[in-house]
């Protein structure tokens, strides 16, 4: 048997590729849009992909399973489980629901529907070679190392009522329903740290069945009510396309395509790609998201998906970054601008030692931290807007007032500053190195 993981660093997402070497099929698991990688792993062992399949309808990046079938011929199994509201539509797909078995040469795969995260969420015990004792299982949102998948994206992000509570009774009885399954079985999730579909993922690429037994924190809570309070508290606050995402992955989007963005001014909203540095010292007229590995993590706060857009940046990095986009199913980079044409002037900005000398009672103060870590401490006299909801919520000050901007370490806060700039906001000052520097 062949086996790979596939590791995106930017959205913290596992998928995978195994491979029957007696046959020479295989099956992508979970697939980005991107098929470059699973095509040049399965060449490299000399295996044709046949089949593709996902463990549920995802809301943090577009899913390839569609790709995989019309460029590839590749047969698709998707989840059965969805009912009306979250059944896959457009994609020509086999259903397959608990207890069915997807064969890949001499490789098993046995379908468990495990909802908890989403409804239609089934996970993959994998036996190989005729072998009666399971190998391991795709979890995908369903068990991580050290956590398990959250159940409020519906209701938070799709705005589905009270699904929270229904998810979170769901992901108990599914996590109880793994109690026969043995402790040696690998588990092999699909995201890892820095995924916003839990609250405490496990660096560690893979784990065991019964090590997460023994330290997951939701193996440990054996009353129903106790854990759906603690799986329901204390979640991240889901970026804004994420309700953009399970429309496109379950009703299908315009399929990926390999295009270069070329140096032509077009496109109606504008994201600077440069360092934060350099974008405070010469600013354009664009929200400033660097592109780094905390790029779609923060982006996803601002893209509007019926716009084009024109980005700021060099030629290699706006490549990098039209294709990163399209893991989030953006597809409409239209031009860019090079960073030598930009000539725009510097922003204020204090020192946090400045900032401390200043009396807080006469001065504006606006926190653009998330909900989290407003509650965990604050500045008495500020105000606060999540820094992702500046463009649609109600700025608390009027545009010809002094105002200074923090966040927790200063990265959001100079995305703020980029942002309020465009709505006409003349005199924000940014505060240094953020709450945690002003606080020591």
């Amino acid at each position: 048997m062949y086996f790979k993981q596939f590791f995106n660093e930017q959205l913290a997402q596992m998928s995978y590729i195994i491979g029957c070497q007696k046959t020479g099929e295989a099956i992508i698991i979970d697939p980005l849009r991107d098929l470059t990688p699973y095509i040049e792993a399965a060449e490299k062992e000399g295996l044709s992909i046949q089949y593709v399949t996902e463990t549920h309808i995802h809301a943090d990046f577009a899913s390839g399973i569609r790709e995989a079938v019309d460029y590839l011929g590749a047969k698709a199994y998707v989840s059965g489980h969805g009912g009306a509201d979250w059944s896959y539509q457009a994609i020509e797909a086999i259903r397959v629901t608990e207890g069915d078995v997807i064969q890949i040469g001499n490789i098993k795969l046995q379908v468990v529907h495990t909802p908890g995260h989403t409804p239609e969420s089934i996970s993959f015990i994998l036996y190989d070679n005729g072998m009666t004792e399971p190998m391991g299982m795709f979890t995908g949102d369903f068990i991580f190392v050290g956590d398990v998948g959250r159940p409020d994206l519906l209701e938070e992000a799709a705005g589905v009522k009270d699904s929270t509570q229904i998810g979170a009774k769901q992901m108990f009885e599914s996590i109880q329903n793994t109690s026969e399954l043995p402790d040696h079985m690998q588990i092999w999730p699909g995201h890892g740290a820095g995924s916003a579909c839990g609250k405490a993922l496990g660096a560690v690429p893979m784990t065991t069945l019964g090590y997460e037994r023994k330290t997951n924190w939701a193996f440990q809570i054996s009353d129903e009510n106790s854990f759906i309070k603690a799986l329901t508290s204390e979640q991240p606050e889901p970026p804004l396309y994420f309700a953009q995402m399970k429309v496109i992955n379950r009703d299908g989007d315009v399929l990926y395509k390999d295009d270069t963005v070329y140096p032509l001014l077009k496109g109606k909203q504008v994201i600077d790609l440069r360092p934060k540095e350099i974008f405070a010292e010469q600013q354009s007229e664009g929200i400033n998201i660097p592109f780094n590995k905390q790029f779609l993590s923060f982006i996803g706060w601002y893209v509007d998906y019926e716009k084009d857009m024109h980005l700021i940046g060099d030629y290699q990095t706006v490549q990098n970054a039209k294709e990163a986009l399209k893991l989030i199913g953006f597809n409409n980079v239209a031009g860019y601008t090079t960073p030598r044409k930009i000539k725009g002037n510097a922003y204020e900005q204090i020192s946090p030692r400045a900032f401390k000398s200043m009396k807080r009672s006469e001065i504006n103060i606006l926190d653009v931290r998330t909900n989290k870590e407003w509650e965990e401490g604050h500045f008495e006299e500020a105000k606060h807007v999540h820094f992702g909801k500046l463009n649609i919520e109600k700025i608390p000050f009027e545009k010809d007032k002094t105002i200074y901007v923090h966040c927790q370490s200063g990265v959001r806060s100079a995305i703020a500053m980029s942002v309020l700039k465009l709505q006409g906001f003349k005199k924000i000052i940014n505060i240094k190195g953020g709450y945690s520097q002003i606080k020591e």
